[in-house]
């Protein structure tokens, strides 16, 4: 839960496309996007659960082949976090006006045709399973269920809170620097308890 928090307060493409929803439609319309992208996440955990709990009752090996790509993988995003700038941009420009239903379908599709969601999933997942009598499935349901939960509260959050978190940002352009940094330690932590942890 510390770590989906962490990435979810992190600035990416989702979070910043919840907030402009909000600063330019209202905060209802930002509400129906989270909406939308959260229940997108039920879709890539379903592929996950199933494609990776195959995968551990089959092969010991293949799992950690899993748990090492996953791993690197995620280094690989905080490669790319500490090459990008420490800017925010926060731009309105070009935000068509769509109904709440538009929003919710939007992002759901945003969410599921989004291949990088179920990596992130299938590197993320497998080092915090968390039981060696319950099933796999199970485990990875509860986990995809807990990363949804808690990303809802915060992007709702966002939401909620757009036009204060807008104007904060606007007056405090070192907040880009920190947020970014606290991706790099999230992503770099997170790969060492993936390749660390335990079948």
């Amino acid at each position: 839960m510390l770590a989906t928090s962490a990435l979810a307060i992190s600035p990416g493409p989702d979070n910043i496309y919840v907030l402009m929803q909000s600063i330019v439609n209202g905060k209802k319309y930002g509400l129906a996007t989270v909406a939308g992208l959260i229940s997108g996440c039920l879709v890539h955990t379903t592929l996950v659960a199933f494609g990776v709990s195959a995968i551990i009752k089959e092969n010991d090996y293949l799992f950690f082949i899993i748990k090492l790509l996953g791993a690197l993988y995620l280094i690989y995003f905080a490669y790319k976090v500490f090459m990008s700038s420490d800017e925010l941009s926060l731009s309105s420009d070009n935000i068509p006006k769509k109904s709440m239903t538009q929003l919710f379908k939007q992002g759901f599709i945003m969410n599921v045709l989004n291949p990088k969601v179920s990596i992130f999933f299938l590197a993320f997942f497998p080092g915090f399973l968390f039981s060696e009598t319950m099933s796999t499935v199970v485990q990875f349901y509860v986990l995809g269920l807990l990363f949804m939960f808690v990303s809802a509260i915060i992007f709702s959050g966002i939401a909620l809170l757009a036009g204060s978190i807008s104007e904060y940002i606007k007056k405090h352009q070192r907040v880009g620097f920190y947020l970014k940094w606290l991706q790099i330690v999230v992503f770099v932590g997170i790969a060492i308890i993936i390749f660390t942890s335990e079948k």
